[in-house]
């Protein structure tokens, strides 16, 4: 197989597992707990920072387009101008965050490329929040420290717990897909 097929495999391959997502969900309020985030995040890290904002931005124009993939099984233009509507951009940036961070990581010692995961992943979740919090002030009027309280502080215990779950499957899948997406035609 091709490698520019290989890519465009992997990428609808995260783009659905992003969508598959929606099954997954805590309501806490105008925001939920979701899976999805760590599957944008992860396919950041797995896929790098093009194919893994590519699966992203897959995942958004299905919602778009009507399929119910946004948390609770929204779908539609209209959900990215609600409360949500931020953090669904920002799971395009986190994911070309978190891929771009990669770069320096090794693709064939997984204990050497540890710190560089944890600090993508970190960095890929906060570029969820930035936008995210953002969004949420704007759509329900509420001040920058009303925003952080209940658009951040909820999730940061799930989302940490998610991190400690994407490190070790990033480490140990990341040589894997690497040397398919790499291979020689």
């Amino acid at each position: 197989m091709q490698k520019s097929s290989l890519r465009s495999v992997f990428t609808s391959l995260f783009a659905a597992l992003i969508c598959a997502g929606t099954f997954f969900s805590i309501p806490i309020g105008p925001i939920q707990i979701v899976i999805q985030n760590a599957l944008a995040i992860l396919s950041g890290l797995l896929l790098g920072p093009v194919q893994g904002a590519g699966a992203v931005g897959l995942f958004l124009l299905a919602g778009i387009l009507g399929l119910p993939v946004f948390s609770g099984g929204q779908s539609g233009i209209a959900v990215l101008s609600g409360p949500t509507g931020g953090y669904l951009v920002g799971y395009f940036v986190g994911a070309f965050v978190a891929g771009y961070g990669m770069r320096r990581a090794s693709t064939t010692d997984s204990s050497q490329a540890i710190p560089v995961i944890i600090s993508s992943a970190i960095a890929g979740f906060f570029c969820i929040y930035l936008p995210g919090i953002l969004f949420l002030r704007q759509s329900m009027q509420l001040s920058f420290p009303e925003a952080l309280v209940k658009g951040i502080l909820p999730f940061l215990p799930a989302d940490a717990i998610k991190i400690i779950i994407i490190v070790p499957v990033t480490a140990k899948l990341r040589p894997i897909i690497h040397r398919y997406l790499n291979q020689h035609d």
